[in-house]
């Protein structure tokens, strides 16, 4: 019997819970300028060979790169634009700056292969064998690569090569390393392809070879039934590790919430609530957003910003069913705003980063009840500013526009807010701390002090 050992680790709280393991790159203004560009040049190659150079040219490393990897992702808003791919590459691989990187080589041999260029995609895969071959590790770190750029995008025929492969470095390898990243690459991604019980079976043979699986690995076959519907295979595979004497966390949970919410199975969510109030497991902001994604009625509400309820009475008067149990859960875990909010005299500041645009409109309507009541409250002294922070859309899917800041923005002007956009941070709405109590105060219809 093994200790007492966390789940999931803090570390893998950052790690994406959507419907697939990997996340998008943040496209700069500059590169979404670049690829409009390309869209508008009409295919020319003559044109499209030029804007590539003076592109690379002209732009820092990470703009270059980060651009390069936009193409490349499964969740690219310029699918059209991705056979421009391989030639931005050879544009960037004769740059001063360029390292190798056999992450990025993986990600262009599998787009390569799903576009049906298999001899392209061999020639990338065969230079790269060749460049590592001397060096054993690097060289089945790149297969590792390769079989999770496989897996992302679907591509059964090269990842079971790929996975054949590493099925044999686990027998020839002498390395413990290298045998736990290839059961490691190989277990997440037979549970991307949608094959979770071979994951599971590989798992058991790691145990049989005296190694024991990873918190990441537990994640993906867990997720990887949810994310198929078999609850009843994922829940058993959740009381197995707890009877191994594994604890069941935030991350755990919120991953499991997600995959219920794929299904919109809105009774299961309430369910696994009580678990956790039962475990005393906290909600997290990923809780809100693996939730509130899959509540319909928010969602529907949020898509032109208009009609929206205003307060929390009017958003319960409108949900109905299981989602209004949900919603209950949510409100009534109201530490949420512990995690996102800060008072002192000087300034009371809640911080919306990491927050999906459900998360925000509710976490918004739970702070303005939370403000309204300690502004008139004799223990909190009123801060001189108040402050919320939605970010300026650095991480957005196009840098510089953000949903969350031009929902916080019609909430403002729906509610007539003092709250205003600052003039030396766009990402920031400010106001006084006494104006935004009177503010408050009439909108609660409490009497002004």
């Amino acid at each position: 019997m093994i200790g007492s050992v966390q789940l999931f680790s803090p570390a893998l709280s950052r790690l994406p819970l959507s419907n697939t393991t990997h996340t998008k790159c943040t496209l700069t203004k500059q590169g979404h300028r670049f690829l409009t560009k390309l869209a508008s040049s009409g295919g020319d190659p003559t044109a499209t060979k030029n804007l590539i150079r003076r592109f690379v040219e002209g732009s820092p490393k990470f703009i270059a790169l980060t651009t390069l990897s936009h193409l490349l992702s499964p969740d690219t808003t310029h699918p059209h634009l991705s056979s421009i791919a391989l030639p931005l590459y050879a544009r960037i691989s004769e740059a001063s700056w360029f390292n190798w990187n056999p992450k990025i080589v993986a990600e262009l041999a599998a787009m390569l292969d799903k576009q049906g260029r298999f001899q392209e995609s061999e020639m990338l895969i065969s230079e790269a064998i060749s460049r590592l071959q001397s060096y054993k590790r690097e060289l089945a770190l790149f297969h590792c690569k390769l079989i999770e750029s496989y897996s992302k995008q679907n591509l059964e025929r090269g990842f079971d090569d790929t996975y054949s492969y590493l099925d044999e470095l686990l027998h020839t390898s002498s390395s413990n390393y290298i045998k736990r990243r290839v059961y490691e690459y190989m277990v997440s991604g037979l549970c991307t392809m949608g094959r979770p019980r071979e994951a599971e079976n590989l798992v058991d043979d790691m145990r049989t070879k005296g190694l024991e699986p990873s918190a990441f690995q537990l994640r993906c076959i867990i997720y990887g039934y949810g994310r198929l519907g078999l609850f009843q295979d994922l829940e058993r595979i959740v009381n197995q590790t707890e009877e191994q004497e594994f604890v069941i966390d935030t991350v755990c949970s919120n991953m499991i919430l997600s995959s219920y919410g794929i299904y919109g199975d809105h009774k299961n969510m309430v369910r696994w609530f009580e678990r956790m109030r039962n475990s005393s497991i906290p909600f997290s902001i990923r809780t809100y957003n693996s939730v509130l994604n899959s509540c319909p009625t928010i969602m529907n509400k949020l898509k032109d910003l208009n009609g929206f309820p205003l307060s929390i009475k009017e958003l319960n008067d409108c949900i109905k069913g299981d989602e209004a149990m949900v919603m209950r859960e949510l409100v009534g875990s109201c530490k949420i705003l512990e995690e996102v909010m800060v008072w002192d005299s000087s300034e009371a500041k809640l911080d919306l980063h990491g927050l999906h645009l459900g998360s925000c409109y509710l976490i918004m309507l739970l702070w303005l009840e939370d403000m309204e009541r300690k502004l008139n409250d004799l223990n909190y002294e009123i801060p001189a500013q108040v402050v919320v922070v939605c970010g300026s859309g650095k991480h957005s899917n196009v840098r510089g526009e953000s949903s969350v800041k031009g929902l916080v923005k019609e909430m403002m002007l729906k509610l007539r807010s003092p709250l205003r956009v600052d003039r030396k941070n766009s990402g920031c709405f400010v106001a006084k701390g006494k104006v935004v109590k009177d503010w408050l105060s009439k909108l609660m219809n409490r009497p002004i002090k």
